[in-house]
């Protein structure tokens, strides 16, 4: 069993940064690849970006593609999304998850994390 916990969301003005971090305890990450995805009121959830187990392989939603950068820390069993140039339409809550694959689909990641705000104001 892998739990995951959000941490690093907030309100943030357009064209600004946050770094949001997913720290996960129970079981180590070292085997899973991470993603990251994010779900806005009224919308799907939607992947963002993914990371394979080993870190030598990311993965990204063209929205995030130059302005987002996933990262892990095995030994720290952690996984970072640094997001920067921020715009309205990135407010959303953001999840992490893991799982075997490093895809954009869902259905690839059998642990969730419970979500961080992330507010982008105009």
């Amino acid at each position: 069993q892998v739990q995951l916990v959000e941490s690093g969301g907030g309100l943030v003005q357009a064209g600004g940064s946050l770094r949001l971090s997913c720290a996960a305890s129970g079981r180590t990450l070292s085997s899973r690849a991470m993603g990251w995805f994010r779900q806005a009121p009224g919308k799907e959830r939607e992947f963002v970006a993914a990371i394979t187990w080993s870190g030598g392989g990311t993965s990204y939603a063209d929205s995030a593609k130059g302005r987002f950068t996933i990262s892990r820390d095995n030994a720290k069993n952690t996984v970072d999304l640094q997001m920067n140039s921020l715009k309205p339409e990135d407010t959303a809550v953001y999840y992490c998850a893991a799982g075997l694959s490093g895809t954009a689909l869902r259905s690839a990641y059998n642990y969730w994390g419970q979500g961080t705000q992330v507010t982008v104001s105009s």
